[in-house]
């Protein structure tokens, strides 16, 4: 009898560590926070090197008072398939946002984002795992054009900027996920990318 329920328990264990895998969460410790890159797929690699560190460095430092004294507002994401009521399209704003349980693996969400005009933006986050932007009409995913690892030197707040070129007054839903509850929580400041931030 003893031997059938360690049996069952070592099922159980070696599910529960498939299940994980199949999720894509660690099997053992978290990785440290210097690792991150490592995690990367070779998409978000490529977008690592296409950053101008100068520029995004500049749009970093600004967004990092946003991130750290606000102004701040609180929201939770629409859950993924439902309908995106959330907005985030207040300029200069440190929104927190908290992603709802996905039900199956880990939390996700989405926000929407309206640009006031066309240009370059800079969507800067307290995490590493990025963001994938997506046209609300189409449901066309926007390409984003690189990603910068925001140095502790530049903003202790503040870890990764993703850039895209979005259109103005065109409606876009931001896509969070995670799979780690530490990381369902961040901040989020959205900028433009090639913007002269030293009159504000």
């Amino acid at each position: 009898m003893k031997t059938w329920q360690l049996f069952e328990k070592s099922l159980l264990t070696a599910g529960a560590a498939a299940l994980f895998t199949a999720c894509g969460a660690p099997t053992g410790e978290p990785a440290a926070e210097q690792d991150w890159e490592a995690t990367l797929t070779s998409e978000e690699q490529g977008l690592l090197a296409s950053c101008d560190a100068v520029e995004l460095g500049e749009v970093a430092e600004h967004a990092c008072v946003h991130a750290e004294l606000g102004p701040f507002e609180s929201v939770t994401a629409a859950a993924l398939g439902a309908p995106v009521l959330v907005d985030v399209s207040l300029p200069h704003t440190g929104y927190n946002i908290t992603l709802p349980a996905t039900g199956f693996c880990g939390w996700g969400g989405r926000v929407g984002f309206i640009p006031d005009e066309s240009g370059e933006f800079a969507f800067l986050l307290s995490r590493h795992r990025g963001v994938r932007i997506y046209d609300a009409a189409t449901g066309a995913e926007v390409a984003r054009e690189c990603r910068y690892s925001v140095p502790t030197s530049v903003c202790g707040a503040l870890k990764t900027a993703i850039v895209a070129d979005l259109e103005g007054g065109t409606e876009y839903h931001l896509q969070f996920l995670a799979i780690a509850e530490r990381n369902s929580e961040f901040t989020l400041v959205i900028e433009e990318a090639a913007h002269d931030h030293s009159e504000e």
